[in-house]
C-alpha cells in the first residue's frame, strides 16, 4: 500500500496493536515499545503541529525520541499518521529494512534524531528550542520523549539544570516511568525538574484526557514536563 493509497484509509487508536502486531522482526525491548504508546498516539493525534506534508517545514513541531530502543510504537504511530506505508511494518528489523532496531532520521520519514546511546535526547532538544529563538522561530514547540532510567545519565542533568534558567518555554519533555531507573528521585521525578525551574505534571500514561491536559497545560517562561507513570517494567 502507498501513502496516496493509505490516506485513503483512517487509521486509530484501536488500530495500534494490530499495526504492532505486523513487526514481527525479533523485539529485544518489549516493554520499552509498549511503554510509550498511549503517550505517542495523544502527542501525534491531537497535539503535535506536523505531518507528512510538513515533515520539513521550519515552522513545524518537532519531535525527538530519545527512548529509542523497542520503536515499535513509534513505526506504528507514524505509519497511521502516513509517514510511512503499512506494508513496511513487516519488515522491522530484516537487514533491508529502514525500520531498525532504533528509528534512523535519514531512513524513515517524520523522524527528527537517530537514536542510540542513552541520554542524548533531551541535551539535543535543549540545542534545537535555543536553536529556533535564535532563528526568530517562537512557535514551534520542541517535544522529546526520555525514560525514566534515562535519568541515570549525567547528560540529562546538565540539559534540565540549563533548560529552567534559560527559559526556554518552547521545549517539552515526557518521562515515560515504567520503575527501571536505577536510582530513586527524592520526591519523584517531577521533583527533580521542578528544582531547576521547570513546570511540571505528573499523570497516568495510559490515561489519555490526563495526557492531553497535561500536554496543553499553560507554562509561560518555563520548560515544561509530564511525568507519565505506565506499569513496571517487570509487573
Amino acid at each position: 500500500m502507498t501513502i496516496t493509497e493509505q490516506r485513503t484509509q483512517t487509521y486509530g487508536y484501536s488500530d495500534l496493536p494490530g499495526l504492532m502486531g505486523l513487526m514481527t522482526g525479533d523485539e529485544k525491548h518489549g516493554p520499552a515499545a509498549t511503554s510509550t504508546l498511549d503517550v505517542l498516539w495523544v502527542l501525534y493525534d491531537r497535539v503535535l503541529r506536523v505531518g507528512p506534508d510538513s515533515a520539513d517545514d521550519p515552522g513545524r513541531d518537532r519531535f525527538l525520541l530519545s527512548k529509542g530502543h523497542g520503536p515499535m510504537a513509534y513505526y506504528a504511530v507514524l505509519a497511521a499518521k502516513g509517514f510511512l506505508p503499512v506494508d513496511r511494518l513487516p519488515g522491522f528489523g530484516s537487514y533491508d529494512s529502514p525500520l531498525g532496531h532504533h528509528p534512523d532520521r535519514t531512513l524513515v520519514p517524520g523522524v527528527e534524531i537517530g537514536s542510540g546511546s542513552l541520554g542524548h535526547g533531551l541535551p539535543i532538544a535543549v540545542g534545537t528550542a535555543l536553536g529556533l529563538r535564535a532563528q526568530g522561530r517562537h512557535d514551534p514547540a520542541v517535544w522529546t520523549l526520555i525514560g525514566d532510567a534515562e535519568l541515570d545519565e549525567g547528560s540529562n542533568h546538565e540539559a534540565i539544570a540549563f533548560a529552567g534558567p534559560a527559559g526556554l518555554d518552547r521545549l517539552h519533555t515526557v518521562v515515560v516511568d515504567n520503575s527501571s531507573a536505577s536510582y530513586a528521585r527524592p520526591g519523584g521525578i517531577a521533583a527533580r525538574f521542578e528544582a531547576a525551574g521547570w513546570s511540571a505534571r505528573t499523570v497516568d500514561g495510559r490515561d489519555h484526557e490526563a495526557l492531553y491536559d497535561a500536554f496543553t497545560a499553560p507554562h509561560p517562561g518555563r520548560p515544561h514536563v509530564v511525568v507519565a507513570r505506565v506499569e513496571p517494567k517487570n509487573a
